[in-house]
Order: structure tokens, then sequence, then C-alpha cells
């Protein structure tokens, strides 16, 4: 087992394609590491491609869903799911995204109890139901985040993010990924 905590192998970086190397150089120079969902999800190197892209377009930030929104529905759906790799990971970029370390401590553990306002409230609602109720979902739910000001584009987004962190947190436990230990020092205060 590597550090990575795989159960599956993680291939050596250089006999990866071009375009992930270069992945794995432009996180290297942006976080100074290469976080541990690139390493094991080498291991099938053309869907870690599909897999990003998809990531990047969910991470667009829009008027009503910014990128703090959008790490805090993944925070919810880790929460829920009791994922060690994308609770730590995602943890953090919250934690920076928000400018509010302890805020984004509260949504991690509990977001009920994060005194949100009522548009976020509905967001991690909506996230958590998705994922531990899906058959339960109803055009209500949808309703509540369109009362609370997102746009159908928007509600789409939280649906489809929530739906990726579900996949996401299942191949994190199914590998037995452990999180990057630079995680746990970002965005805290000094």
């Amino acid at each position: 087992m590597s550090d990575t905590g795989s159960w599956f192998p993680v291939p050596d970086e250089a006999v990866l394609p071009d375009g992930l190397r270069g992945l794995f150089a432009k996180a290297r120079e942006r976080l100074g590491f290469v976080p541990n969902v690139f390493r094991v999800y080498a291991f099938r190197p053309e869907r870690l491609s599909a897999w990003f892209a998809h990531f990047r377009q969910l991470h667009e930030p829009t008027e009503g869903l910014n990128a703090a929104d959008r790490e805090m529905v993944a925070v919810v759906v880790s929460a829920a799911n009791g994922c060690l790799y994308c609770l730590v990971a995602h943890g953090a970029a919250l934690r920076a995204e928000l400018g509010d370390p302890v805020l984004g401590e509260r949504i991690s553990y509990d977001w009920r109890r994060a005194d949100l306002d009522p548009r976020r409230a509905a967001i991690c609602a909506y996230a958590e139901k998705l994922t531990l109720r899906p058959r339960e979902v109803t055009r209500e739910d949808l309703q509540s985040l369109l009362d609370h000001g997102l746009t159908l584009e928007e509600a789409w987004d939280v649906a489809e993010l929530a739906a990726m962190y579900n996949l996401t947190n299942r191949m994190a436990m199914a590998t037995n990924m452990l999180p990057n230990p630079e995680y746990s020092a970002q965005a805290r205060p000094g």
C-alpha cells in the first residue's frame, strides 16, 4: 500500500499520458503536491481524464452558485457518506473559498448548526437528501432551490455536483484512498 492508501496499484507518473503528467505538474505548481485522488484514479488514466474534465465543468462558478457553494455541496455529500478523503480535501477547499475556517469546519461537521443563510441551507438540504434519500426527492425540493434564487441551470449543477460526489466518495472508499496530509494545514488561521 502506498501513501495514498490505495488497494489498487498507483502507476508511476512517468508512464502516464502527457495530458495527465501536465495535470499533475499543474497541481504541484498550484497546491504544492499532487492530490491522491489524481494518483489513485490514474490506475485508469482515460477515466481520470474524463472525471477531471467533468469536475472542472461543475466547479465553474456562476452568479448564484459561487465556488464556496460548490465546495459546500462536496462537503455535505462527503459528510453524509462518511468519505474521509473527500471530506478532508473539500473541507480544506471550502475553508479557503469561504475565507472563514470556522464556518468551513462547522459546515463540514454539521451544516444544520453552522448558522447558514436560508439559501445555503436549502442547497445543503437538497444535496444531503439527494445523497441519503434520493427516492424521496420531489419537485418541491427543486422549487426550494429556485425559491432561494438559484436558476434552473444552477439547481441542475447542485444535483450534478451531489451526484458526482456520490460517485467520487464511493470510489475513494472502494480504493481505500487516504487524504494528503497537506490538506489538514490548508486555510487555517496562522
